[in-house]
């Protein structure tokens, strides 16, 4: 085994941590191999490795984050303009929140703060899309290969989606009370390494309260899926056979809310059952990016016309992209 198959199984993937679950509940009387076994298995091995990795991903990017708050952020995208512009937004987003509720309270800060519409769009759909965190648990479940390729194609959208909303001028269409809001130039203090420490392990905690539910249900999911539902079943509806696979994974995910840690045991489950990959991820990136109630909390800063075309525009790309995986699926996996 290579260094880097032994980091993706064994120290992302905690295979070992499987294994060493499987043993326990055995000798405990259950049958791994059968459904109800299986379900407890895979149950209690996805929220303590998802765990695991979400406090510590938390705590690296919440300390990375210390180093941009919003003001310091609002500057550095200030200093770029045209697409440029919109390739650092989209960046940016990969180091700010999990979700995208969290996110839109950073949208309308940046535009009330007057940077380009079109800039500010690229990090709202940058941030729940393709953060951090995303990269090493896609890494943990799929391997290096398909995380790299969704987290870049993941900033293609943000970009070109961003850059499509800036050419159509659509400022018109941004809510009266966020237009018109003075622009305040506040200096952050300068945080001491104690202070960013601390700011890292609050972030973890809150964080953490937020998203456990979502862990829990997204891996209650993920458990049914893989133990209780036929393959069959799975590989009709989200399979190669079924060429609306993607459109209908994308509309299915955007009504629901959850964000990356909670989507990735459902994906899990649903590639070991059969599902392509292309249609997984559309899934997933329709959950976090497009979710009812980020809509919802969009709509008090944007008008429909705008609320519209963001949607569509990133509708358009999930399902696009999700084509393109399926199709290149063998080269990824």
């Amino acid at each position: 085994m290579g260094v880097w198959q032994f980091i993706q199984d064994q120290v992302l993937g905690m295979k070992w941590l499987n294994e060493l679950m499987g043993k326990g509940l055995s000798l405990l009387g259950l049958d791994v191999g059968g459904r109800i076994g299986g379900s407890v298995q895979f149950f209690l091995y996805d929220v303590l490795k998802i765990t695991v990795l979400l406090c510590f991903l938390i705590f690296v990017i919440s300390y990375i984050q210390s180093y941009f708050p919003p003001e310091r952020s609002r500057r550095i995208l200030g200093r770029f303009h045209g697409v440029g512009a919109n390739i650092i937004s989209a960046l940016l987003g990969t180091v700010t929140p999990f979700c995208s509720c969290s996110s839109i309270p950073l949208f309308i800060g940046f535009t009330s703060a007057g940077l380009p519409l079109g800039v500010t769009f690229s990090f709202l759909i940058s941030s729940p899309m393709v953060d951090l965190g995303s990269l090493i648990l896609l890494m943990s479940i799929f391997g290096a290969k398909v995380a790299l390729v969704y987290v870049a194609v993941g900033l293609v959208i943000a970009v070109a989606g961003g850059t499509l909303i800036e050419k159509l001028h659509m400022e018109p269409y941004v809510e009266e009370f966020i237009r018109s809001a003075s622009i305040v130039d506040i200096e952050s203090p300068g945080l001491t390494k104690r202070e960013r420490l601390q700011f890292a392990r609050e972030q973890v905690v809150s964080t953490f309260r937020k998203v456990f539910p979502y862990i829990l249900a997204g891996v209650g999911i993920g458990a049914v899926i893989h133990n209780w539902i036929p393959e069959n079943i799975i590989a009709a509806v989200l399979g190669g056979s079924n060429p609306f696979g993607v459109i209908l994974a994308a509309l299915v995910g955007v009504p629901m809310y959850a964000d990356i840690f909670g989507t990735i045991p459902v994906a899990e489950a649903l590639l070991y059952k059969g599902a392509q990959l292309g249609t997984i991820l559309s899934f997933m990136m329709a959950v976090t990016t497009l979710s009812l109630p980020s809509m919802i909390m969009l709509r008090k800063a944007v008008r429909p016309k705008l609320l519209a075309l963001f949607t569509g525009i990133c509708t358009t790309g999930i399902i696009i992209v999700g084509y393109l995986f399926n199709v290149f699926q063998f080269l990824l996996i």
